[in-house]
């Protein structure tokens, strides 16, 4: 795997590697790049949390980020806002669909979801929202969003992240600690 990465590299990015730590940073700026080239590409993602009985609940729910940082809305009595209020440990998958199985990129994560309480950020979090459809339906793109106090809103952060690209062989994952 090693050597077709390094092969990959541009012929600038060759001559910055003088250690095993140079080799290392630039594999860690690379799977960056592929974790944020991911979650740039995708607006829905599938989060499951802890119900009290211990049952996992999986969802699927509109995402905005910043860098690795996610956020999303639910409701005031939803199930995931009381589950979260428990335990905050969730895991999200993030793809899409494709037709071919050699074809499968994802990203799958162990993280921790916090309720934002912080006005401020509630308000840019809403505000990121829209942005992120930009081919929205008229209807859809005039629609008056929630204000913070009507919704719950959660800022995710990742613990691990699990990169899936079967192109580099079936089932081929890439674990990053966050």
């Amino acid at each position: 795997m090693r050597l077709k990465m390094l092969v990959a590299l541009p012929r600038h990015d060759w001559l910055r590697i003088q250690s095993r730590s140079d080799w290392e940073g630039l594999v860690d700026d690379l799977m960056n790049q592929k974790i944020l080239a991911l979650l740039d590409a995708h607006r829905i993602m599938t989060i499951a949390t802890l119900r009290p009985d211990g049952w996992p609940q999986a969802t699927t729910v509109g995402y905005v980020n910043e860098g690795l940082t996610l956020w999303f809305l639910c409701g005031l009595q939803s199930q995931k806002a009381s589950n979260l209020a428990l335990d905050d440990r969730v895991s999200i998958t993030i793809d899409h669909d494709t037709p071919d199985l050699m074809a499968i990129t994802g990203l799958s994560m162990a993280a921790r979801a916090r309720r934002v309480s912080d006005r401020a950020e509630a308000q840019k979090v809403i505000g990121m929202l829209p942005l992120r459809y930009p081919d929205a339906p008229p209807s859809t793109a005039q629609m008056k969003m929630p204000a913070p106090e009507e919704v719950a809103i959660f800022r995710v952060a990742p613990e691990v992240v699990s990169v899936l690209d079967y192109t580099k062989g079936f089932g081929h994952t890439d674990l990053v600690t966050c």
